[in-house]
């Protein structure tokens, strides 16, 4: 499979899932426009070495995805410096954990906003040039959440149901034009975030390390894994291959088995 000469955005993409999926592509031969909040001096290193390690171009778009018009200037960007934009992942997101009552209004919107909303701004600017040369590719990053509940999470339960129905819709839309539009649902992805985290609930609740591993944060998923974000990249690039030309509309979990209980 090659990418080459395809040019692709990956919003949210500065680290974590984004990050890996955008080097899994680039490792196709894709150039990529990076996005997302950090650093100036983390964000230049993750772009160079990008271009350096996959002899690709690389592009950063510091857009705010919950404002619209920054959205599409990030697209019409990235189609100005590449000539096209082939592929469009969206995977910018936010969390927030409350009981509904007290879940902060402004919280809710903010999660609407970047997790769903910057979705649809994306590819209501990306379609027209995929149409126009009958084909293109358009991934977002969903969650287990796309398809399962969990309490104090109602924004992003919502916004991740809204991601998978999004996603069908457009998929049937372009159907006959060459494009296809699916989303990924991974489940636990280990991140620095997360490692990060074990020491404290280790001191909090008296557990080893690997109970704190197996019976907290991994009870959801019956492989007690975590799932890695190279993993998410590979099936991105994945769906972006000819092999994948058939799949469209569909919602691939990589999630060690929670939606399947």
């Amino acid at each position: 499979m090659s990418l080459k000469s395809k040019a692709a955005v990956v919003t949210g993409s500065t680290s974590g899932i984004g990050l890996a999926i955008a080097r899994s592509l680039a490792a196709e031969g894709a150039n990529v426009m990076i996005n997302g909040f950090g650093k100036p001096e983390d964000i230049e290193k993750e772009r160079a070495g990008l271009e350096k390690d996959f002899g690709v171009r690389c592009a950063y778009s510091a857009a705010d995805m919950s404002k619209p018009d920054q959205i599409a200037g990030m697209i019409a960007e990235a189609e100005k410096t590449f000539g096209a934009v082939d592929i469009l992942v969206n995977n910018a997101g936010v969390q927030h954990v409350a009981p509904i009552e007290e879940f902060p209004v402004e919280k809710w919107d903010q999660i609407i906003a970047i997790n769903l909303s910057s979705a649809f701004h994306a590819m209501r600017a990306a379609v027209p040039g995929m149409k126009a040369r009958k084909w293109g590719r358009i991934i977002s990053t969903a969650s287990a959440h796309s398809l399962t509940g969990s309490p104090f999470k109602s924004a992003y339960v919502s916004a991740k149901h809204g991601i998978a129905g999004l996603t069908k819709t457009v998929a049937l839309e372009l159907a006959t034009f060459g494009v296809t539009v699916n989303c990924i649902s991974p489940g636990y992805v280990w991140t620095p975030l997360v490692e990060n985290q074990i020491p404290d609930t280790m001191k909090a609740r008296g557990l080893t390390r690997e109970q704190v591993i197996h019976d907290v944060l991994l009870d959801a998923q019956p492989t007690k894994q975590f799932v890695t974000p190279e993993q998410v990249g590979a099936m991105a690039a994945y769906l972006c291959g000819e092999a994948a030309s058939q799949i469209t509309g569909a919602n691939m979990c990589i999630d060690g088995g929670w939606t399947a209980q």
